[in-house]
């Protein structure tokens, strides 16, 4: 699997390029000596494999800024698109302390060659409008959720962002929604209502994010058991990946969210084995029978929907080369 020896390493995204794919992920020194410590010294690491399953460790794409920024407290998860000029635009979400609490927004870097990653002028590029969205001075959660851009192109061709948000109404632990926005030409952005209601039984939709498993389109996303509602709880739900598969008008309700994996996974995401052609679901090692924190990225697994439900299978092993 993919670890690194002096580092936490926890929520990650990929991009194939066509000849090498590209992990991107969340990073932290061990040196902090508690991995709930992470979350506040996160920067982006990079490593490259020609097959999902041997990993080359190569320079860090993002670290966070200098104060005063919208991310200079962490750069966390987000996604990588490529332009119709070849240029890649990396999404990722910004993280600032206030005197209310931990304030999130979506920033943008813009690379031609992956490696080399410079933010964009006019970051955050969208944040958190009260208008349909919970903001920290509503003080009613830990933080203002507003992160975890997904970004992916329509068949229209415009471009559509999900956002880890949450609902300015509804019961406190059941505001989770997905916030989105749109753009024809990834600058200039678009923040509509959430395409979801609160109510689905989850207190936040962590790293949303889609694939298209067997001609399915099926929305991913991550919730801990301490931030699902009371009622689902109640249910004997515990905290994990969820995985929606769309209605046949194409949209995706997670009020009806099936759980494909405990919480020893969390952030999972699909990409196609190039070889193979068989979609591969990757997730992060969130914790041992034991409770620990564990971290790093297991090996892909063939993920297949079956009967209008997702179903993983396991697989081998991966390596990294430092």
């Amino acid at each position: 699997m993919f670890t690194l020896p002096d580092s936490y390493v926890w929520d990650f995204w990929l991009v194939d390029d066509g000849d090498q794919y590209h992990l991107f992920f969340l990073y932290a020194s061990v040196a902090l000596q508690n991995p709930d410590a992470r979350h506040h010294r996160a920067s982006v690491g990079h490593a490259v494999s020609p097959d999902l399953r041997s990993w080359e460790r190569i320079e860090d794409a993002l670290v966070r800024s200098d104060a005063p920024a919208f991310d200079d407290l962490a750069t966390w998860t987000g996604s990588v698109v490529r332009a119709d000029d070849g240029t890649w635009h990396m999404f990722y979400t910004g993280a600032t302390l206030t005197s209310l609490g931990n304030v999130q927004s979506v920033g943008v870097a813009t690379s031609r060659d992956l490696i080399r990653w410079t933010k964009g002028g006019s970051n955050p590029v969208l944040e958190a409008d009260s208008r349909w969205y919970e903001v920290i001075t509503d003080g009613t959660w830990n933080d203002q959720a507003f992160r975890d851009p997904f970004v992916y192109r329509q068949k229209d061709g415009t471009w559509r962002m999900l956002i880890t948000a949450r609902s300015n109404h509804g019961p406190v632990d059941d505001r989770g929604v997905i916030g989105t926005a749109t753009s024809t030409d990834l600058t200039d952005w678009r923040l509509e209502r959430p395409l979801t209601e609160p109510g689905a039984g989850f207190g936040q939709l962590e790293v949303l994010n889609t694939a298209e498993i067997g001609g399915r389109s099926v929305l991913f996303f991550s919730c801990l058991r301490g931030e699902l509602s009371a009622e689902r709880r109640a249910s004997g739900s515990t905290g994990g990946v969820w995985a929606v598969v769309a209605d046949g008008a194409g949209a995706w309700d997670p009020s009806n969210a099936q759980q494909i994996t405990d919480d020893d996974l969390y952030v999972g995401r699909v990409v196609e084995d190039r070889e193979s052609g068989q979609p591969m679901f990757l997730a992060f090692r969130n914790s041992a029978l034991s409770g620990d924190w564990l971290g790093g990225v297991i090996d892909p697994q063939p993920i297949r929907v079956v009967d209008g439900r997702v179903v993983v299978e396991p697989a081998g092993l991966m390596t990294i080369t430092r």
